[in-house]
């Protein structure tokens, strides 16, 4: 009965961090069509990219113990796969690098690239060659997760701010932060029947900032937008899908 709930828990955690993912196509849809950057951020697509990668190692047999963490492989490969996409879009349609900001902007995403793709190939590294048994690979690869998670759950409190301070949800869809609760709640439920305090523990600490999310949109969803003009560069259209990263992410799950 408990490997059957704990298996139950990890598909509805794949179903609401699907949906979760899948927020910032609308997004990139539009721009794809209209080949027009729309100033959105890359930086949260790139963390969310990392944890992706982290959580997908973790829940492999070699760190986990054999298929007990299955359901995190499949939700944190599609994240991979989508993170990654966005990123691509992001440098095909990102203004030309003649823009200081626009160059800015993209060499400092080009050196975070750098600094993921190090710690993702030094940490399966380490934990396959020199640590010896499950538990302390978990340990490494969990520590090593927590610490992505906790950074890509710092960004709703931008967009909380960002709202706050134009009295305006648009910047902050209400579906979005369901979504991102959500996954949080039920991730972290999967890791404590798991008894996984590693992937209990990134949502819990999720779980806090989509529920202010929520309650903000509840508080503003009627107030009138004070400002109207459609900067791109700080908060276009296009923009306002952006806390579609925020979440996404933290798919973190196990089983012990």
């Amino acid at each position: 009965m408990g490997v059957t709930l704990h298996l139950a828990i990890g598909i509805l955690g794949n179903a609401a961090s699907l949906l979760l993912y899948a927020a910032p196509i609308l997004t990139f849809t539009r721009v794809l069509i209209e080949e027009k950057y729309g100033g959105f951020l890359c930086v949260p697509y790139t963390i969310a990219l990392l944890n992706c990668l982290l959580y997908t190692w973790y829940g492999l047999p070699v760190v986990s113990n054999k298929w007990e963490n299955f359901p995190l492989i499949t939700i944190n490969g599609i994240g991979i796969l989508l993170e990654f996409s966005f990123i691509i879009i992001y440098f095909r349609f990102a203004p030309p690098k003649t823009k200081a900001s626009s160059t800015t902007r993209k060499k400092m995403v080009c050196l975070l690239l750098i600094h993921v793709v190090m710690v993702f190939c030094i940490t399966p590294c380490v934990s396959a060659f020199a640590l010896k048994d499950h538990r302390h690979r978990k340990v490494l690869v969990g520590c090593v997760g927590l610490v992505a998670s906790v950074s890509m759950y710092a960004s709703p409190l931008i967009v909380v701010k960002q709202v706050i301070k134009t009295k305006s949800v648009e910047f902050m869809p209400f579906y979005l932060s369901l979504f991102s609760f959500l996954a949080s709640l039920i991730w972290m439920a999967y890791g404590l029947l798991g008894r996984d305090l590693f992937l209990a523990s990134p949502n819990l600490v999720g779980c806090p900032p989509g529920l202010l999310q929520l309650v903000v949109y509840f508080v503003y969803r009627n107030k009138k937008i004070l400002r109207e003009e459609d900067d791109l560069e700080k908060n276009g259209p296009l923009q306002h899908h952006e806390p579609a990263t925020i979440t996404c992410s933290c798919i973190t799950n196990s089983k012990q």
